[in-house]
């Protein structure tokens, strides 16, 4: 997990909404090892031997957006797929930067190993973990998404777990199946996320979302058992 400089895939100077409560800047690390069909970075699964923006000249881009922003994010693709990220991570807060980081949740260990030098993470959960493969289209996935989601709550690090419920992948049973379990293992802010076409590359996906999908009722009902829930609705 060390060595090598950081595959960017792409760059936000300036962004209100991907570390909550933070003004931040977000790096987007390329490859993905999922094919979940609602993904609104679909560029960002291939992994290119050579790294489309280069990590020194962004880190240089940084350094002067020091004491103007709070934080950085790391984004994908799936970051924790780079084997360079831990010492991005150490050079973005050698500049001053509280570190984020978003995750699908795909590498237990090397996530493991990037947790303590993290200020915050969000985290995707994408089905009840049985049934996990029907999103992400690898066998297996949710046994890895269950010990991320662990790992992230021992941790300590602050979090958002959320879900991106779409009608056909996730309908109401699943959904309140995966709340209450996300809640039995100590989830304690959840933000359910309704599926939105703009920037989806998947037609068929698309064409079969049910609109305002889960609605305030479906979300009222789970909103119980999290201290902290949000339903983050598509504009």
């Amino acid at each position: 997990m060390d060595g090598g400089q950081l595959n960017v895939g792409g760059y936000t100077p300036f962004s209100a909404t991907d570390y909550p409560g933070r003004l931040a800047a977000v790096v987007f690390v390329q490859g993905c090892a999922w094919r979940c069909g609602y993904c609104h970075n679909p560029e960002l699964q291939a992994r290119p031997r050579t790294s489309p923006l280069s990590w020194p000249r962004l880190l240089e881009r940084l350094a002067a957006r020091a004491g103007l922003l709070d934080a950085v994010v790391f984004s994908g693709g799936e970051p924790t797929t780079d084997p360079a990220l831990p010492a991005a991570i150490g050079q973005v807060r050698a500049l001053g930067f509280k570190v984020g980081l978003h995750t699908a949740c795909i590498y237990p260990d090397r996530l493991k190993r990037v947790l303590p030098l993290l200020d915050w993470v969000g985290f995707d959960v994408k089905a009840p973990f049985e049934h996990y493969a029907t999103v992400t289209g690898v066998p297996g996935s949710g046994r890895q998404a269950e010990e991320c989601v662990r790992a992230i709550l021992a941790s300590g690090v602050s979090y958002e777990c959320r879900t991106t419920a779409h009608s056909a992948l996730l309908p109401p049973a699943s959904l309140e199946r995966l709340a209450a379990t996300l809640a039995e293992m100590g989830v304690r802010n959840y933000v359910l996320q309704q599926f939105r076409a703009t920037g989806c590359g998947d037609t068929a996906l698309n064409c079969c979302a049910a609109p305002g999908y889960p609605d305030e009722v479906l979300a009222a009902g789970m909103a119980p058992l999290f201290p902290r829930f949000m339903l983050r609705q598509a504009y």
